[in-house]
């Protein structure tokens, strides 16, 4: 039988929107080279605000709405606890101390940028953030083990999403609406079929 992604509640709720501010705040600090990977562990197995399906859900959403995914992110999972109020919270977490510490960089790097030390940590971290960018896709893809899709669907659809974008090139935009659409009509099917046939009082 063909489930719909996990929607179990998560273990716990943030308990006021000093508490988004403050763990917001942790995940952008961490979040050297991208802060995607931190924010899977910090919402889903630390504070466990979210369930592994639930982060798929928000996450897929923040990729395809215009402007930063991470910012897109911080924006739903705020909203989702406490309205404008927890929204308004958790983006202030994700910039405000981060925007410090930017400024100073950007500030030390014109300065320090040809140096071959810091070309070459620089080119580090790149290399570090690929790791940790295909780590937390490999962290995620237990849960993929509940979509409408299966397994063997949602795999089909992850490398073609690779195909399209990191082999032949095409433009993101079309990929995602193209290939997002043809996965989320592929699903409904699915679901309708698993639901079966709907009686006439019902």
């Amino acid at each position: 039988m063909v489930t719909s992604p996990e929607a179990a509640p998560a273990a716990r709720q943030p308990a006021s929107c000093a508490e988004l501010f403050t763990v917001f705040t942790r995940l952008a600090l961490q979040g050297f080279g991208g802060v995607l990977p931190v924010a899977q562990r910090e919402l889903v197995e630390r504070q466990r605000w979210l369930t592994a399906g639930q982060f798929l859900e928000v996450l897929a959403l923040a990729q395809v709405l215009p402007g930063p995914n991470v910012i897109n992110l911080s924006l739903m999972v705020g909203q989702r606890f406490f309205g404008l109020r927890g929204a308004l919270a958790a983006m202030a977490g994700m910039l405000c101390v981060p925007l410090l510490g930017v400024l100073l960089l950007a500030a030390l790097a014109a300065h320090w940028q040809r140096h071959p030390v810091v070309t070459g940590a620089l080119r580090g971290m790149g290399i570090v953030s690929a790791g940790l960018i295909a780590a937390t896709a490999l962290r995620l893809a237990v849960a993929l083990k509940a979509s409408p899709l299966t397994p063997v669907g949602a795999a089909a659809v992850i490398a073609s999403a690779f195909a399209a974008v990191g082999l032949l090139r095409w433009p993101l935009v079309a990929v995602v609406f193209g290939l997002g659409s043809l996965a989320c009509a592929w699903a409904a099917w699915r679901l309708r079929a698993a639901a079966g046939p709907v009686g006439p009082g019902e």
